[in-house]
């Protein structure tokens, strides 16, 4: 091990990998778990397999929950006088109400939940750009929006991690979702029995990943942990929870992943040579210009907390906001930028 400098700045533990709380969510049936799709088939998709390896999950096909059978006929999103209707042109039956109370009955009957991987494209389940048509007939679409489940799902977890499985080919969008997933799941778990001790280590551990995504949000938190008034440990729960969830609810850029990484890059630049140094800040400029993706230099900069022995980064959740086999799956090429 190499030795680092006596600063405060940097000091001496033993590193240690992260755990994680496993997420609990809602995810399509059809995505890798039974054969529920329109035409009697399931969906096989990469990440959702992988992911299925680290998450409790709550299956729902809101399809087949009102009854409708495998096969089945298509249903489509249909204007009704600027409202969206849901009809099974086949039949000419409308779905809406049987859809909207399905909806409610299961959401409201959910209990804890980190997140949602919906079908991309579906009626139901599309999280977004689902056709919505000019009549049930053969006709030109008006409009994109979500699902019916869907939309019910962002109206009541908006504060929570919503994706389709077309988007998570996106290395970007993934990595966000995955990141709030994740730390929403924490989070949680924190809540089971909190206590002002937990709270504080977790607002320590969380910092640099506060700073990624709203800085004022980080300072803010930390006032709440700070518990100036010393109220009572779950009323300061509750407020950081809430606090929390909005801090996380925007995608940050590239820039606002490259400040951070300077800002990492500071604690170790002193114990680095200057090559190093060199090598390590083109690679963040190469991430800034969409020529390298994140996990280049968060991989260099973890062999740095090894290698130094530098724990107070090393447990920092930026770095591994979700478990690192989550990182190794590959994009699609499209849709690349964030």
């Amino acid at each position: 091990m190499v030795t680092t400098s006596s600063s405060s700045s940097t000091p001496q533990h033993h590193y240690t990998a992260r755990q994680f709380s496993p997420p609990r969510i809602v995810l399509s049936k059809c995505l890798e778990l039974a054969h529920c799709r329109h035409d009697g088939q399931i969906i096989r998709n990469s990440i959702v397999a992988r992911l299925l390896e680290h998450v409790d999950l709550v299956p729902v096909c809101p399809e087949v929950a009102i009854g409708l059978g495998v096969p089945r006929d298509s249903i489509r999103l249909v204007d009704d006088g600027g409202t969206t209707q849901l009809i099974q042109p086949s039949t000419k039956e409308h779905l809406t109400e049987r859809m909207n109370n399905f909806s409610q009955r299961f959401l409201n009957g959910l209990g804890p939940v980190d997140g949602f991987v919906l079908k991309s494209g579906s009626p139901t389940c599309g999280t977004s750009n689902v056709k919505v048509y000019a009549s049930p007939e053969k006709s030109p679409p008006l409009r994109s929006e979500a699902g019916l489940f869907a939309r019910r799902v962002q109206d009541r977890f908006s504060h929570l991690a919503v994706e389709d499985e077309g988007r998570l080919r996106n290395f970007y969008i993934r990595h966000h979702f995955l990141t709030r997933l994740f730390t929403f799941a924490e989070l949680r778990a924190l809540g089971d029995n909190p206590s002002m001790a937990d709270l504080v280590d977790f607002q320590r551990r969380h910092k640099h990943l506060l700073l990624l995504y709203d800085e004022q949000g980080m300072r803010a938190l930390g006032r709440i942990v700070a518990n100036a008034d010393g109220l009572p440990v779950q009323e300061v729960y509750d407020a950081y929870a809430e606090r929390f969830y909005q801090a996380l609810s925007r995608t940050p850029d590239r820039k606002a992943h490259t400040n951070v990484l300077h800002h990492i890059y500071g604690h170790f630049k002193d114990l680095l040579g200057n090559a190093e140094r060199h090598e390590f800040l083109q690679m963040v400029e190469e991430v800034r210009h969409h020529h390298l993706t994140l996990n280049a230099p968060l991989s260099i900069i973890r062999t740095w907390c090894a290698r130094f022995d530098y724990a107070y980064m090393a447990d920092q959740s930026y770095l591994e906001p979700y478990p690192r086999q989550l990182f190794l799956m590959r994009d699609s090429g499209k849709g690349y930028d964030f």
